[in-house]
């Protein structure tokens, strides 16, 4: 792909990844400290956060690959809600992919502190023409953002997915295929009632930050 079609402010698909916050089917390592119910509403005001702040970005399309259905977190209009794939999350995040032609970056639901700072690097007018590859490792050993010039599912097909060894695997997958690979800021997942502490301590304003915290007061009374 030529330089020119990788080029310019707003050149990129973001893609966001998701689950429909539910009760028990998101978020679960927060429990026993949260509640199914208390865990799907931190896991719904991350998403929402998330949301805003992909809206809020320069880009060419903006997709949300959920599974299971839209909610009140989802803003009105401007992005494109698509069915995830079938199979492991591997499978799903290459089929995201799939999807999408050109420079795509790939957000999941994990960091609701992401800021436009954070990307900026990557929708940067030379963002593409600099790298093929864009990585955001995650403390956990994961990853919270991979952009691609070239979408191409078999880079993350068969990558073991939400192990300490998620992102080692997967960068090295990138750099094993010839790919210009550069980095972002790591970042904390939302994953146990500490992170959440932590993250929300982090982007204190956000509705993530303000889920905590009802959730505390609300402990405290």
């Amino acid at each position: 792909m030529s330089g020119t079609a990788r080029g310019g402010p707003g050149s990129a698909t973001l893609l966001v990844i998701a689950k429909e916050p539910l009760p028990g089917r998101v978020k679960t390592r927060l429990t026993p400290e949260y509640t199914p119910e208390e865990a799907a509403r931190l896991a719904a005001a991350a998403l929402a956060d998330t949301l805003e702040t992909v809206l809020s970005l320069p880009a060419r399309r903006r997709v949300l690959a959920l599974e299971g259905r839209p909610g009140p977190w989802l803003p009105d209009g401007g992005f494109e809600v698509v069915p995830q794939s079938g199979g492991g999350l591997d499978e799903r995040l290459a089929a995201a992919f799939a999807g999408c032609a050109g420079p795509t970056l790939l957000l999941g639901m994990d960091t609701p502190q992401v800021t436009a700072d954070l990307l900026a690097p990557v929708l940067a007018a030379d963002a593409w023409r600099r790298a093929d590859a864009w990585f955001g490792p995650a403390e956990d050993g994961g990853f919270w953002a991979l952009g691609l010039a070239d979408p191409d599912p078999a880079l993350l097909l068969g990558v073991p997915m939400s192990t300490e060894r998620t992102g080692r695997v997967q960068r090295a997958r990138l750099t094993g295929a010839g790919l210009r690979v550069r980095d972002l800021p790591p970042l904390v997942d939302v994953d146990t009632a500490a992170d959440a502490a932590l993250v929300a301590r982090q982007a204190p304003g956000g509705r993530f930050a303000r889920a905590v915290a009802e959730r505390a007061g609300g402990c405290a009374r």
